[in-house]
């Protein structure tokens, strides 16, 4: 089971007494899925007493109101941090909203810190479980037989389980049963048994159980449902009946059969009918065949059918076959035919079945199959095992009794196989060989329950029914109903494979010899070496894709030195933080530096050895320390002796390391050379050697009687297409094997022996996931500036989006960063760039359709549509495109009448720009890599020229008002004098008006003393007045006309 995050496909935190260390699992196995929806986690920060118990766990159902991270960010006005930033991603709710698919997008996330020194705090995301649950009575499980637990492989967020007698419920987990649910489905179980459906019974038993990734399966009767809700709600009662939608509704449904891995982003599960429509399975909404189907398997890789067919002859007996179907091809072709009885292998522990053996009287009866992707190995089982490499070809293993009867098996995919019986029996095969071993119930058993219950176990009862038995972390478990003291539970413990075998191999072969008056017991150890040894290993994480960063606690400033709330609050929100730099890394501008948390202290790295000061003293705001160089991205992690989990090959890439094996037996008997040979052989069994190669060099070391073993894995470089990064993967294998030391050798660990000599490192051929193309923004810029003798950046500058002048020639450059190792370099293959999309502002960029970017890019357009052009002559095979690489002679700007970056208008007296959505693309033109790199961003050009006609336009209206005002300046300089007299003489009247007005109310004033006078004297000094008045008016005049005459023409 995968716990995972929304933005991150894998999950885990690992703590250690002063480091968290996050490590992210690249998305190799994740992509988005188109119908998301919006879901929400609760992250709680609470003090309660069950952390830091040994096997502790509790789950948030309450929120508990505390103080808000962002009250505590304030404090820290004088760390190394940007509360800006940091505020808001941990609300005081403690609530993050992430895009999930139905489901919950298949991410449980599981981020913990545990106790510090003992400090019982705790840090956890998880969700929360309303309604009742179902408590775990006897009857749910005593008696009952075990069932296979089935789930998408490293996908599936939970496990569900039925098979509760004559209940709707299934059992839950997360956390891969360490704790579960026992949880009561509303389904409405309607009942459509009828002549064409046969059903000898109703029950209310869930039989069949499938979880993947984005949704749950159910097989309850002939009924399917699946569920459509997020977890919180799975068994709400209000709503929980409405989530459980049915599924193929006319259909009789006998068998639901899972699909263990996903194929591109989408999970399967397959149903086999019954009664009027027997023989069909439902492949998603794909009905194949018509016959009667055992069971099915699903090729991914293939995208085929595998069909364990039932034919019933009636000239014959009936028969069994197992029939390949081409979903692509709608090819249908039998594989191989089931002998009617098992074969008689005569004391041999395998037997290969080419029809020409003897055979016995008990007739074969296949109940299943399964298929491992990795090493193509197909088994076919029910009371035989039958194995195959080429679903052709098969070997009978005759150390399985053909009394038993196989009820299912359960693959850990990684080289290891348990078998479960009808009666419930265990037993074991190590893939490769041809051995199977009977774990329970056996000696070995009884011995080793024996030991348990002496050191008093919790995990052991005298009464006990197995539920289900699953792989985690390639070791096996059991989850157990124990009953002790009338109490019982659910438990899930480990199966000690090694310990049973080690037993087995013990008390078969030992001798008893007389020495003296005693007996001696000695023991046969057939294991070929005594020591083996993984050498010359190379650093993991180039091979296994796994990003890690290094997130250690902020520094207490307190006499004590506990942590506290606001401790691993702050530390809460730098967590957060650093998830959220690094799911905001992949853009298409590359940074300087080639390091997610680069952003966190770029703007406050030189001021490093303040905040130092500053704790040294204990000064530092909040009491709270936050050392710069403990959050950082791990490149450099150290391999372990060990080889990694898997291994992802590149084209044309390798995987070199050695072995180290010393002989059990130092004295040779025919010379050193021929005795270490014989005796210590390294076999490398690949499983698609058409795609892959190993190369084995040999070195004895005859002083050491050893023998040192170089291997070499390798890409043969033509078995896959490009492919996106971390898509589209190539499943297959390498089985590193000591000759003879199957179930033999063990080597004793801390942790208990661990098998030896036989090792499967599963190998995905493609794109590594991890890596990407970026836009060397930095390079670019300098190398323009170079070529073209300046640059011109736009008037308002952005420091995310440097301009290009339109006029000069653009060459640009472009990174293959690998995230997980850290390197970045040139990108030296060839590309195709088109342009996408434009507009002349962000707001207005509008993706272009495939006929206009044709008509945008290609050398062949004859619309005069062409944005843009190149001198180099070498286009894709069909012409339509160019063809670039880091030594092309750059890009000619040229916005033809008929593009749309032709004739823009600029929107201010500055030059008209534009921006250009730019796809490049190495897809079918770079024969280098498997990877299919696109990288699509936003290109900002700037000083467009305008169109012909309007920059004739503008000319003509320029010169018109540039003549005009010629002209106008002219005739004022000829009119000037003359406008200038009119003006003084218009002046002059002016200023005689106003003195004339002047002077009349000047006089009017005076004449105002003789009003007390006679009238007589009155009119007569008033007639006198008047006349004097005009005699002087008229003076005037004539005194002003005289003026005029002499006064001069200049």
């Amino acid at each position: 089971m995968s716990p995972a995050g929304p933005a991150w496909p894998r999950l885990r935190v690992l703590q250690t007494l002063w480091a968290l260390l996050v490590v992210l699992l690249a998305p190799w196995r994740l992509w988005a899925i188109k119908n998301t929806q919006e879901c929400t986690w609760q992250v709680v920060l609470n003090n309660f007493e069950t952390v830091g118990k040994k096997d502790a766990s509790d789950r948030f159902v309450d929120q508990e109101p505390l103080y808000t991270v962002d009250k505590v960010f304030s404090q820290l006005v004088d760390a190394p941090i940007d509360p800006d930033e940091v505020r808001g991603l941990v609300s005081g709710k403690r609530e993050r909203s992430w895009t999930c698919t139905p489901l919950g997008s298949g991410h449980l996330p599981t981020l913990s810190l545990q106790t510090y020194l003992g400090f019982p705090y705790y840090l956890k995301i998880n969700y929360s479980c309303k309604g009742e649950l179902f408590n775990l009575i006897p009857r749910y499980f005593v008696n009952v037989p075990s069932r296979p637990l089935w789930y998408t492989v490293d996908q599936a967020p939970v496990f569900i389980l039925g098979g509760i007698p004559e209940e709707k419920a299934i059992l839950l987990t997360d956390t891969n049963f360490k704790d579960f649910f026992l949880v009561e489905l509303s389904i409405d179980s309607c009942w459509v048994g009828s002549f064409y459906c046969p059903q000898t019974s109703f029950t209310a038993t869930i039989y069949d159980a499938i979880a993947t990734e984005s949704t749950l399966f159910i097989r309850q009767n002939q009924l399917i449902y699946y569920f459509t809700g997020t977890y919180t709600t799975l068994h709400e009662s209000n709503r929980g009946s409405g989530r459980w939608v049915r599924v193929l509704a006319n259909e009789c449904i006998k068998k639901l059969c899972p699909v263990h891995f996903h194929s591109n982003g989408s999970e399967y599960v397959m149903a086999l009918t019954t009664g009027k429509h027997e023989g069909y399975v439902h492949f998603g909404t794909i009905t194949v065949v018509n016959c009667s189907i055992t069971w099915a398997v699903f090729i991914a890789g293939d995208y085929n059918l595998l069909l364990l067919v039932e034919i019933e002859d009636p000239s014959t007996r009936k028969y069994f076959q197992v029939v390949s179907y081409d979903l692509v091809s709608d090819y249908l072709v039998v594989l191989y035919t089931i002998p009617e009885f098992i074969p008689d292998a005569r004391g041999l522990e395998f037997l290969m079945v080419l029809g020409t053996e003897s055979y016995t009287n008990f007739p074969m009866v296949p109940k299943g199959m399964s298929y491992n992707p990795y090493n193509n190995l197909l088994f076919i089982w029910g009371n035989f095992l039958l194995q195959s490499y080429n679903s052709k070809n098969f070997i009978y293993l005759a150390d399985f009794p053909k009394e038993l009867s196989i009820k299912y098996l359960v693959n850990s995919f990684y080289g290891d196989t348990a078998i479960v019986t009808e009666t419930e029996e265990i037993w074991y095969l190590l893939e490769g060989s041809y051995q199977v071993y009977k774990l329970f119930p056996s000696k070995g058993w009884e011995v080793h329950v024996s030991l348990q219950v002496m050191q008093q176990s919790s995990l052991y009862a005298p009464n006990e029914t197995m539920v289900t038995l699953f792989y985690e972390d390639h070791r096996l478990y059991q989850l157990v109903y124990l009953i002790d003291n009338q109490q019982g539970r659910l438990v899930k413990r480990l199966v000690p494979v090694e310990q049973l075998l080690m037993y087995q191999q013990i008390s078969n072969d030992y001798l008893l010899e007389r020495q003296g008056s005693h007996l001696t017991l000695s023991f046969t150890n057939f294991c070929p070496f005594t020591v083996m040894r993984l050498r010359d290993l190379p650093n993991p994480q180039i091979y296994t894709r796994q990003e890690r960063y290094r997130a250690q606690p902020p520094r207490v400033l307190e006499p004590g030195g506990f942590h506290s709330d606001n401790s691993l609050a702050v530390y809460q929100g730098l967590v957060y933080y650093l998830l959220w730099l690094h799911s905001k890394y992949d853009k298409p501008y590359a940074d300087p530096v080639h390091d997610p948390t680069w952003r966190w202290w770029k703007n406050k790295k030189q001021d490093q050895d303040y905040y130092f000061y500053l704790a040294s003293n204990w000064r530092s705001a909040g009491s709270v320390h936050v050392d710069m160089a403990s959050y950082e991205k791990i490149y450099d992690l150290k391999a372990e002796n060990e080889l990694p989990e898997r291994i992802f090959l590149d084209k044309g890439t390798s995987y070199r390391f050695s072995v180290f094996l010393t002989a059990r037996e130092p004295e040779p008997l025919h010379g050193p050379s021929f005795q270490l040979q014989s005796k210590v052989g390294l076999a490398v069994v690949l499983a698609d050697p058409e795609c892959i190669e190993a190369v084995v060099k040999e070195k004895v070391l005859v002083n050491r009687n050893s023998v040192l073993f170089w291997v070499t894995l390798s890409d043969k470089r033509f078995c896959f297409d490009q492919g996106i990064s971390g898509h589209h993967l190539m499943k297959t294998s390498m089985l590193l094997k000591v000759v003879g030391s199957s179930g033999h050798c063990f080597q004793n660990t801390n942790q208990g022996p661990r098998m030896q000599g036989n090792l499967m490192v599963p190998v995905l051929i493609g794109c590594p996931p991890g890596k990407r193309l970026a836009f060397d923004i930095t390079y670019t810029l300098e190398y323009n500036r170079l070529q073209n003798k300046h640059y011109f950046d736009c008037v308002h500058v952005d420091p995310e989006m440097p301009c290009f002048l339109f006029r000069d020639i653009f060459y640009p450059f472009f990174l293959i960063q690998d995230l997980v190792t850290g390197d970045s370099g040139s990108f030296q293959g060839s590309y195709v760039l088109k342009v996408v999309g434009g507009g002349p502002t962000l707001d207005t960029i509008k993706e272009y359709s495939e006929e206009d970017i044709y008509r945008f890019n290609s050398p062949l357009d004859k619309t005069g549509s062409l944005i843009w052009t190149t001198r180099n002559t070498t286009t894709t095979e069909d012409s339509a495109f160019n063809i670039l690489s880091h030594n092309s002679l750059g890009i000619e700007w040229l916005c033809m009448e008929n593009s749309p970056c032709h004739d823009t208008i600029p929107h201010s007296i500055f030059a008209s720009e534009f921006f250009f959505k730019v796809l490049v693309s190495n897809r079918g033109v770079d024969k280098s890599t498997y990877c299919d790199y696109q990288l699509t961003f936003q290109l900002r050009i700037h000083g467009l020229p305008l169109s012909a006609r309007r920059a004739f336009l503008i000319l003509m209206v320029s010169a018109s008002l540039f003549v005009g005002l010629v002209i106008l300046y002219v005739i004022s300089c000829l009119l000037s004098p003359y406008v200038v007299k009119v003006c003084n003489v218009l002046c002059w009247k002016i200023n005689n008006i106003i003195a004339w007005e002047s002077y009349i109310y000047s006089v009017a004033s005076d004449t105002g003393a003789f009003s007390n006078t006679s009238g007589i004297k009155s009119g007569e000094s008033s007639g006198g007045i008047s006349r004097v008045v005009s005699k002087v008016a008229g003076e005037n005049r004539t005194d002003t006309k005289e003026t005029l005459r002499k006064k001069p023409i200049s």
